[in-house]
C-alpha cells in the first residue's frame, strides 16, 4: 500500500509545479519569436499591401505582423553595381512598433544601385531580417523628397516660395507688364503722350509744337498790322 502513494505524491508534486512555474513564464513579457516579415515598397505603394518590391525610385521600409511594441533598429548598406564599397552604410534608423506588429520608415532615396537592408528588433531568435533590392529612376525621373512635388522632364526644379518655370522661360524671371502701372505714361491712339491724368506730357511731341508755332505767327500779324496804322495816321 504504501508503495502505491509515493509514485502519486510524485505526480500530484510534478503538476503543481507546473501549474505554479507557467505564469512565471508567461510573466516575462518575452516576445514570441522571429514572427514578423519587413518589405520595401515604393513610396507610391500604400503600407497596407504586404507585396515586396525590389526595384524602386523613392521608397520606404514597411513591417508587419512583428510582435506589439518591439524596438527595431535598421540599417541598409551598399551591396552591388555602385560606388561604394560592399557592406558601406548609407542609411540607418530606429522605430517602435505599435501593438499590431506594425509600421514604416519614411520615404528615402539612394543613388542607383543594389543594396540590402538589414533589420534587427528586440528578442530575436536568429539573425536579422533582410532585403536585397536596386534602386533606379526612369530616364527624366528626379527622386523626391517628403513634402516635394515631382519635376517633369524638361522643367527645372522649384525652390521653396518659387512659382514653376514654363519650357523656355528663365527660371526666377518674372512677365513683363501689360498694362501702364503709376506714374507711368500712356500713349494717345493719335501718337499723343499723355501722363496718369491724361493731359500731354511736355516730351516733344509735334503737336504741341504746331499750336504754339501757329499763336506766334498769328501775335506776330496782328503786331505788323497794328505798327502799319499807326505809321499812316501819323503821315495823314
Amino acid at each position: 500500500m504504501r508503495r502505491t502513494l509515493i509514485p502519486a505524491c510524485a505526480v500530484v508534486a510534478a503538476l503543481s509545479a507546473t501549474v505554479l512555474l507557467a505564469p512565471t513564464a508567461s510573466a516575462t513579457g518575452k516576445p514570441k519569436g522571429d514572427n514578423g516579415n519587413v518589405k520595401i515598397h515604393d513610396s507610391k505603394t500604400g503600407e497596407e499591401l504586404h507585396k515586396n518590391e525590389p526595384k524602386v525610385c523613392t521608397f520606404y521600409i514597411d513591417s508587419f505582423k512583428f510582435d506589439g511594441a518591439q524596438k527595431v533598429t535598421w540599417h541598409i548598406e551598399a551591396w552591388a553595381v555602385n560606388d561604394l564599397d560592399k557592406g558601406t552604410t548609407v542609411k540607418e534608423g530606429s522605430l517602435t512598433l505599435d501593438g499590431s506588429g506594425h509600421e514604416r520608415t519614411e520615404d528615402m532615396t539612394l543613388a542607383t544601385g543594389q543594396y540590402k537592408l538589414f533589420w534587427n528588433f528586440d528578442n530575436e531568435n536568429g539573425k536579422a531580417k533582410h532585403k536585397v533590392f536596386k534602386t533606379k529612376c526612369a530616364p527624366g525621373e528626379e527622386p523626391t523628397k517628403p513634402g516635394e512635388e515631382p519635376t517633369k522632364p524638361g522643367e527645372e526644379p522649384t525652390k521653396p516660395g518659387e512659382e514653376p518655370t514654363k519650357p523656355g522661360e528663365e527660371p526666377g524671371s518674372s512677365p513683363s507688364p501689360t498694362a501702364p502701372g503709376a506714374g507711368e505714361q500712356s500713349t494717345g491712339g493719335n501718337g499723343d503722350v499723355k501722363d496718369e491724368d491724361g493731359n500731354l506730357a511736355e516730351t516733344g511731341s509735334s503737336a504741341p509744337v504746331g499750336i504754339i508755332a501757329a499763336v506766334a505767327v498769328a501775335l506776330a500779324g496782328v503786331g505788323g498790322f497794328l505798327v502799319t496804322r499807326r505809321r499812316k495816321a501819323a503821315q495823314g
